[in-house]
């Protein structure tokens, strides 16, 4: 099973990330816009998790997290990756609780790998992914727009356990299914 581990924001935040980006996506047709409801900040990835480890990893996130305080975030300004000069992902920034981000993924990463799932991925950059491209793109013009944005706070008290069904979404798109919940200590 492929799976990630990731806050998901409110709708509340959500709704107002749609609102800002829904006047410029015309602008950038040939961009894969991220559906609202599979917009999330993701904490680890793991390409594969046997179905019997699945118990076994929600017991583990449910340890590692229980004495990670709830925090304070909101999505603001705007980035690409891997460059601005030939990117393939728009991303939406993270701000608030520098440096507790990080360790919530560490601590998400860290249950990961004491239930037996081996995590993908390099250094932790929060971000919402909002947008994807086939080819690279210049994307300094995009950029521009997306510092402008500046969303809603919210306290992140929970992630979710959520697994990637390949192909099977609109357009061939992933599609998430939320396999478990695990909240975080009270701030």
């Amino acid at each position: 099973m492929r799976m990630f581990v990731a806050v998901i924001p409110p709708a509340e935040v959500i709704e107002d990330l749609e609102e800002f980006l829904e006047p410029r996506r015309e602008a950038g047709p040939d961009l894969r816009w991220t559906d609202p409801e599979q917009l999330h900040l993701t904490l680890a990835f793991l390409p594969e998790v046997s179905p019997a480890s699945v118990d076994r990893l929600i017991y583990a996130l449910g340890e590692r997290l229980a004495s990670v305080p709830a925090l304070a975030v909101r999505l603001a300004e705007g980035g690409a990756f891997p460059n601005p000069y030939a990117a393939r992902v728009l991303f939406a920034g993270v701000a608030g609780a520098e440096g507790r981000l990080e360790s919530l993924a560490r601590a998400a990463r860290g249950g990961c790998v004491r239930a037996g799932a081996g995590v993908d991925g390099g250094r932790f950059h929060p971000h919402v992914t909002i947008a994807r491209s086939k080819r690279p793109l210049e994307a300094t013009r995009w950029i521009r727009v997306l510092q402008a944005y500046d969303g809603p706070g919210w306290v992140a008290d929970e992630v979710a356990l959520i697994e990637s069904h390949l192909g099977e979404g609109r357009g061939r798109r992933p599609r998430y299914e939320r396999v478990a919940t695990v909240p975080l200590a009270s701030a």
